[in-house]
């Protein structure tokens, strides 16, 4: 049986070239075509395809809503975002939402059929530029701790994870970003927080922060 295919994309150049591509594939079976998010959601439940080839930026929604969609409706196809947008939001959300791959459509390999098959064989086609982002992203939040004492100067009030959330707050991390590298829950992070501020004697990011580097705390 040949794979499946769900085409949702809302530029009638890049849809032309993607059905071409999959309909000239003997080993490939072009189902449907979408140029909208609702569209694609009403597509995936009837036509439950093998593989959905998607872009983000569709006139009714996001592309990851139609991911979302379908890993609610348990649609267990492999999801491709074939995209313009390359910032680490719209990568990240894609993969949590469940995409496998992720391509940007300046570096669109010659044939899409290649990374579809990629696909089905069980890999994850992604543009070089958004893999190398995603393992930066990995290096930073898999980073080993910093020794004992650099985290805490010499009498310093603060514990050594204080003084390490510190630094991070002072990067102008959020409290969300922070409880994912340090690997716990943000109500955690507040707790934390607000000790920080009841020994440093401030009410704020700002005055934390100040206070700190006053002290020769950062």
């Amino acid at each position: 049986m040949p794979t499946t295919v769900l085409i949702v994309e809302d530029e009638p150049e890049f849809m032309h070239r993607f059905s071409q591509a999959v309909a000239s594939d003997p080993e490939l079976a072009l189902v449907g075509g979408a140029s909208t998010a609702r569209q694609a959601m009403t597509l995936l439940e009837t036509l439950r395809p093998d593989v959905l080839l998607l872009d983000l930026g569709l006139p009714d929604a996001c592309g990851v809503e139609v991911i979302r969609h379908a890993a609610r409706r348990q649609c267990t196809c492999d999801v491709l975002v074939v995209t313009m947008f390359d910032d680490d939001q719209h990568v990240l959300e894609s993969i949590e939402a469940g995409a496998a791959g992720y391509l940007l459509k300046d570096s669109v390999p010659g044939s899409i059929v290649s990374s579809i098959r990629e696909l089905r064989a069980g890999g994850s086609p992604i543009s070089p530029g958004i893999a190398r982002r995603i393992l930066e992203r990995f290096r930073l939040t898999l980073a080993p701790p910093r020794p004992a004492t650099a985290l805490k100067p010499p009498g310093s009030p603060l514990t050594e994870r204080e003084t390490e959330l510190l630094r991070l707050t002072a990067k102008g991390l959020s409290f969300d970003t922070i409880s994912q590298l340090l690997a716990i829950s943000p109500h955690t992070v507040v707790a934390h927080v607000r000790k920080i501020y009841r020994k440093l004697a401030v009410h704020s990011r700002g005055e934390a922060v100040y206070e700190a580097t006053q002290l020769g705390l950062l």
